[in-house]
């Protein structure tokens, strides 16, 4: 069971950043220097279902990244590494839901895809242990 947990937060962790990155690449009105770089690797394809990748799939990516790494806290109990990997797709909920109007809007998606793919490369190079509390190590009775 600790296994499958460990499995599925590390590719919810993956999939969720690949997917806001490439929601984003597909909006080429919202964010033009990402969406060049996807229409230079072939997903220029993307443009025409721009409205549906900013409002469903972007959250939705955004949403999967968050519970992952709740999860992965709840699991791991490290905490420095579930907010790092949770202040991304926090701003990008926040950006879409409340700050869309607001002029620095694509700079904090930048930088929160930028966090989200930071953080998913950290966990492929060190992925995380189990740390436990030191109220829960107890010592063996001695007979």
């Amino acid at each position: 069971m600790a296994n499958i947990l460990s499995l599925v937060t590390r590719l919810g962790d993956k999939s969720g950043s690949l997917g806001a990155v490439v929601a984003a690449m597909g909006c080429s009105f919202c964010f033009p220097a990402i969406a060049s770089l996807g229409a230079a690797i072939g997903l220029g394809f993307l443009a025409q279902w721009e409205g549906f990748l900013l409002t469903r799939i972007l959250p939705g990516a955004a949403i999967l990244t968050l519970l992952v790494n709740v999860l992965g806290y709840l699991y791991h109990r490290q905490w420095y590494r579930s907010v790092l990997g949770a202040i991304g797709p926090i701003t990008i909920l926040l950006v879409l839901n409340f700050w869309f109007a607001t002029y620095w809007r694509t700079d904090a998606i930048y930088g929160a895809l930028g966090l989200m793919v930071a953080v998913s490369i950290w966990d492929i190079f060190w992925p995380s242990n189990r740390h436990c509390d030191a109220a829960q190590n107890i010592e063996p009775e001695i007979k």
